[in-house]
């Protein structure tokens, strides 16, 4: 009971309610509008042949007299037809025709009208529907003449019958597939409510279930499944952030508290509470950069950063930050060239950009050797089709490609790297910044090196969530 009152609340089921009564009004309408018409052009025609017929007999009458008229007459009722006659003299005797009586207003009636009238042949009692005109003839005769539309009533009540068996029938079967529509639909709906239930008591691993129809109900579905794989990837990076965070950074606050307690503890010096605070304030520095950085990648993966997006032209952007390190290269005994002499725009922002390609320079700064010669680092932009590319290539050792998915994860260094300064987010800005601007960051193999490509949409203002 409760599950059908829970069906005959449901929208699904009072949308169907009201258009099958508005098709049904409708069709009720047109039906009625059709039976209205077809009878009026119907009664029409059959009075202009009345009129026809009545002319016709006018005419045998001066041309044979009453004689004349009664032979015609009794020729035409001899045939069974529905044309009705009667002719009377002037006293109101019966001379000849199929009708027994008609009522006495008929005859004083110009226009053809619609009566009830008794046959001739059939006795009294019996009862028909005609139309009939009224002619007066010279001589004070009269003569009647109309056609029989009883079967043609029997015919209408047929139709009107069956059109109202139709429309009972058009709303026994409207209910019940307004009812089974409304069973799916609501099935659908408390699938959804139930693993949203599930979702809000903690499982975000939950998602909504497919029926693979393809219907605004699936793409709805999709539509959410994306958005907790959203929310899961965020939550499970907030998660991995707090762990990180608590792991990575707790071993230099450690070191910077054993470093103030033992310039505390050591004999007070001058030089010994300068070195101490130097030191302390260029771990604070690293701390903080640690921090500015899981800053920006938090902003890029929400999306904040998308507001400011405007027109930028990454072969400017990466002139710019070659012209800035190239004197950081030279003195490390490098080589960094560019390759940027075509304009390659897309919607983004600046600031996330530059900050990203900067990363990646670097990051090849960082681990190329001076020894590399001209191999050295390259940074080059190029287009291809509707992509816009960042590529920055090195000669240094590289990364496995097993571990290329690894690094673009916050705080992952590999051993390789664990003696070089850094805190191993910078891909993962990178790889962030990506994402808000719905590109990807790709490592590749340079043979030797790594070859890192940032590959964004060109001229796009599309974006997509982390």
């Amino acid at each position: 009971m409760f599950e059908a009152l829970k069906l005959l609340r449901s929208t699904a089921f009072r949308l169907s309610l009201i258009y099958l009564a508005v098709f049904a009004v409708f069709a009720g309408l047109l039906i009625a509008y059709l039976s209205w018409n077809t009878w009026v052009i119907f009664s029409r025609q059959l009075i202009d042949t009345i009129d026809a017929e009545v002319q016709g007999l006018a005419e045998q009458y001066r041309i044979g007299g009453v004689l004349r008229l009664i032979q015609v007459i009794d020729q035409r009722t001899g045939n069974p037809s529905s044309s009705l006659y009667l002719l009377e003299d002037p006293d109101g005797n019966r001379l000849t025709g199929n009708v027994a009586g008609v009522p006495l207003r008929v005859w004083n009636e110009d226009d053809a009208v619609r009566i009830r009238y008794e046959r001739f042949n059939e006795g009294a009692g019996s009862n028909h529907e005609a139309i009939v005109r009224v002619f007066h003839l010279p001589g004070g005769f009269r003569l009647l003449v109309g056609r029989d539309i009883e079967e043609r009533r029997r015919l209408q009540d047929i139709v009107w019958r069956s059109t109202l068996l139709g429309l009972v029938l058009m709303v026994v079967l409207g209910v019940g597939g307004g009812y089974y529509v409304s069973r799916r639909i609501l099935g659908r709906i408390d699938a959804v409510s139930e693993t949203s239930r599930t979702i809000m008591a903690g499982d975000l691993s939950q998602r909504m279930a497919l029926s693979g129809s393809g219907d605004e109900f699936d793409r709805l579905a999709e539509s959410l499944n994306a958005m907790l794989a959203r929310i899961e990837r965020l939550m499970h990076g907030l998660k991995e952030v707090s762990d990180n965070i608590a792991h990575d950074l707790k071993t230099p606050l450690t070191r910077l508290r054993s470093r103030v307690e033992a310039a505390l503890r050591a004999e007070p010096t001058e030089e010994g509470y300068r070195e101490a605070l130097e030191t302390t304030i260029e771990e604070s520095d690293r701390l903080i950069a640690v921090f500015n950085a899981l800053l920006m990648i938090a902003r890029a993966e929400a999306g904040a950063a998308g507001a400011s997006f405007a027109t930028v032209d990454l072969a400017e952007v990466a002139r710019d930050l070659v012209d800035l390190y190239e004197p950081v290269a030279e003195e490390a005994g490098q080589s960094l060239t560019v390759e940027a002499s075509h304009k390659a725009e897309i919607k983004g922002n600046r600031e996330l950009i530059g900050q990203a390609i900067a990363n990646l320079v670097d990051n090849a700064l960082k681990y190329t050797p001076a020894e590399a010669g001209e191999r050295g680092i390259s940074v080059s932009v190029r287009c291809q089709d509707d992509r816009a590319q960042i590529v920055v290539a090195d000669s240094g050792p590289g990364i496995p490609a097993e571990s290329h998915d690894k690094v673009v994860e916050r705080f992952v260094r590999l051993e390789e790297s664990r003696s070089a300064p850094g805190a191993g987010l910078g891909l993962a800005l990178v790889a962030a910044v990506a994402r808000l601007h719905g590109g990807e960051l790709r490592l590749e193999d340079n043979e030797p090196g790594l070859r890192a490509i940032l590959d964004l949409p060109a001229g796009s203002g599309n974006t997509t969530g982390a």
